[in-house]
């Protein structure tokens, strides 16, 4: 063949993408060492009506009711019983370490994890530029409120 047939196109090895530019080779041996990484929840696959016969029946009343899901009331289904909407706080705190209350055995970090410790979190203040997502999470409220 020519390349005049493919056009501007070329089948020339030279100018084909490397395998290290492409999404064929990803440094693994075996594909099954690369794993798969499955879908939480339902899927509308997972359904009724499938298969052929399922299809070809269809779905009756009580089936398209059981799958209905209720409206959203926000009044009553509401999360927040505060009525000062001040839940969370204004104010992000910074990088949270352990930090105790002056017992010699306070700043061993396995006591992070002993419910009878008396370890608190400490804010240090913003490391860097980027904060994990814990932290980003984490919201200062006074302890004093109006």
């Amino acid at each position: 063949m020519r390349s005049e047939e493919y056009g501007e196109y070329s089948v020339d090895d030279e100018d084909q993408l490397q395998p290290s530019d492409t999404l064929e080779d990803r440094g693994v041996e075996d594909a099954l060492d690369e794993g798969y990484v499955t879908r939480e929840g339902w899927s509308a696959g997972q359904g009724y009506g499938n298969t052929a016969d399922e299809e070809a029946r269809g779905e009756s009343l009580d089936q398209r009711i059981a799958q209905e899901e209720p409206d959203f009331d926000y009044d009553k289904d509401s999360w927040s019983e505060d009525e000062s909407g001040d839940q969370v706080g204004t104010e992000r705190s910074g990088r949270l370490t352990i930090s105790g209350n002056g017992d010699d055995d306070a700043d061993n970090p396995e006591n992070a994890n002993d419910p009878q410790s008396d370890v608190f979190a400490e804010d240090v203040g913003i490391a860097g530029s980027a904060a994990t997502a814990e932290e980003a999470a984490m919201h200062v409220i006074d302890d004093e409120r109006e």
